[in-house]
């Protein structure tokens, strides 16, 4: 296996933005978070993404693929783009300022 190698830029890439609603902020007490991320990005580059970021331990990331919708704006359709979510979570006690900014 091949170590891995730091890339602060990919993780930039990676992590595209917190995903902030109510669902996810009663997740956090859980020490559970929801960023949008890079449609070709893995479970293990996120892993990495969110440690070297943030500098925390995550314990788990699961994954979802939102498929763009179809909608009609002045008589054009048009679809809107894909978007993939991960639910980050972390190891107990440890908690993410996402205020901080990524």
């Amino acid at each position: 296996m091949k170590p891995m190698i730091k890339n602060t830029f990919r993780d930039y890439d990676v992590i595209r933005y917190p995903l902030l609603t109510e669902k996810s902020n009663m997740l956090t007490e859980k020490s559970q978070y929801f960023f949008a991320v890079a449609l070709d990005a893995t479970k293990t580059e996120i892993k990495q993404a969110v440690e070297n970021l943030f500098k925390v331990k995550v314990v788990a990331v699961n994954t979802l693929i939102r498929k763009g919708k179809t909608r009609v704006f002045k008589g054009r359709k048009g679809v809107q783009n894909d978007l993939k979510k991960a639910m980050v979570s972390l190891a107990p006690g440890q908690k993410l300022d996402i205020s901080s900014g990524v």
